[in-house]
């Protein structure tokens, strides 16, 4: 049996994350023009305007990931929409790759980050992604376009193409220090 290439997980920077998306969770802005509202009681700022891309209505998805499984052996894409993860009761490990010229997935470009609570990412339309649990499940919040997840659904429950996302197998890659499943 052949091995998985090996795929690091990396610690998630605003910096290490840029050619795939956003970072989310970053420190409040000082001085650079972001609004923002700071006070003895409460801070806030915009973190990010999210596009839902052209007659796109915004939607909130509350996700359970159960996967701990360290081979990634697929990614999905959205060809319309950004979306937008947000771990609430643990670490994820999000596996992301650019797309290559004809749509594919660009491999050179495949990464993957530990998105601890109090982070989050938002993924640029077309970026290829997987998403995985270093143990238990993990509660998220999503935000993302809502025709996008029906059209999703749609595909997932039934054999209908889906004409908003694309999910396609590439040769397997395993997450360093995650295990495999028994």
């Amino acid at each position: 049996m052949t091995r998985a290439a090996a795929l690091p997980v990396h610690d998630l920077t605003a910096d290490a994350f840029t050619s795939y998306g956003w970072m989310l969770g970053k420190p409040i802005p000082l001085g650079n023009g972001v609004p923002l509202f700071s006070n003895e009681a409460t801070d806030f700022w915009q973190e990010h305007v999210f596009n839902t891309g052209a007659g796109g209505d915004a939607e909130v998805l509350w996700v359970n990931y159960r996967s701990a499984e360290g081979e990634i052996a697929s990614l999905e894409k959205h060809l319309l929409t950004q979306q937008a993860i947000v771990p609430l009761t643990g670490a994820i490990i999000q596996v992301v790759a650019r797309s290559a010229a004809d749509g594919s997935p660009d491999l050179e470009t495949l990464a993957a980050f530990r998105v601890e609570p109090g982070q989050g990412v938002c993924m640029r339309p077309g970026c290829w992604h997987a998403t995985r649990v270093a143990d238990a499940e993990v509660t998220c919040l999503m935000l993302t376009r809502r025709s996008t997840t029906l059209d999703l659904i749609q595909h997932l429950t039934t054999d209908a193409a889906a004409s908003e996302s694309a999910i396609t197998p590439i040769p397997a890659r395993q997450l360093e220090g995650l295990r495999l499943p028994d």
